[in-house]
């Protein structure tokens, strides 16, 4: 009984250690956000101010970059979740050595630098007389964050019952219909987390973008360029905002989430 206390003890004092860890930096960040000061700090405290909300507001540098990071993020979503999902079926229904090199090949830029990915994208792209830009940054991002899809959507292809799809092809079902009524309605929740996850990954890459954007400004190039001119506290106006939004989301998420497990149990037990 003593030793379940303790263990009990030193796992609560484990959570409460590594929360803080995590987040009494980000409150220390949101907290200089209202600090009348010109330093990113909450100490010394000088007093109750918006004037870096404001000040970001106002920036027209920050919204065109936001502006940017918002189209080239979509359209990684847009390019990596056909690529990612088509990958994860084609490994999940070959076998053998095949196998294993397909896989190989499809995670291998997970485990490649950042700065690897943006400079080879470049290199490439440059020899066939295709200039840097915002497009290029989309590919660059492609060819990693298509992994992450293919990863969430193979996973998801583990719990699937192969046995329906020879059912719908022996009830006379083609194989296009036995993807779009079968198959693709099972993987639905892995696609949307793997575009979920794609959307977040782009939005915070840095190492592929600085060397693929061009002449273009996104929200971590941005962000970068303050940090070398001098840092204020706009920046953790913007980062506020970045992982308020973000909460709200997970929130929205989870509740939602729980809302239809709790309508799935009420309609299993009507059942």
């Amino acid at each position: 009984m003593k030793q379940t206390r303790k263990s009990d003890w030193l796992f609560h004092t484990y959570m409460v250690l590594f929360l803080a860890y995590m987040l009494l930096p980000l409150v220390v960040m949101g907290g200089a956000a209202f600090n009348d000061s010109r330093f990113p700090s909450v100490y010394p405290w000088v007093g109750w101010t918006d004037r870096w909300f404001v000040e970001l507001w106002a920036d027209a540098r920050m919204w065109n970059a936001f502006r940017n990071t918002i189209y080239v993020a979509l359209a990684v979503v847009a390019i990596s979740v056909p690529i990612g999902t088509a990958a994860a079926i084609l490994v999940n229904s070959i076998a053998g050595t095949t196998r294993s090199v397909l896989y190989g090949l499809m995670i291998a830029p997970i485990l490649t630098p950042g700065a690897v990915i943006g400079i080879s994208t470049l290199l490439f792209w440059n020899t066939l007389s295709v200039p840097a830009g915002l497009h290029l940054a989309v590919l660059g991002q492609v060819s990693y964050i298509a992994a992450f899809v293919m990863l969430l959507v193979l996973a998801r292809l583990q719990s699937f019952d192969r046995g329906l799809e020879e059912a719908a092809l022996d009830l006379g079902a083609s194989h296009m219909q036995v993807m779009r009524r079968i198959l693709l309605p099972h993987l639905y929740p892995a696609i949307g987390a793997g575009a979920a996850i794609g959307f977040f990954q782009s939005i915070e890459n840095f190492n592929v973008t600085l060397f693929t954007r061009g002449t273009y400004d996104t929200l971590t190039v941005y962000v970068f360029s303050k940090v070398r001119s001098g840092i204020t506290p706009t920046i953790n106006a913007l980062a506020l905002i970045l992982i308020s939004v973000t909460l709200v989301c997970a929130i929205i998420y989870e509740v939602r989430r729980r809302r239809a497990a709790r309508a799935e149990r009420m309609l299993l037990a009507k059942g």
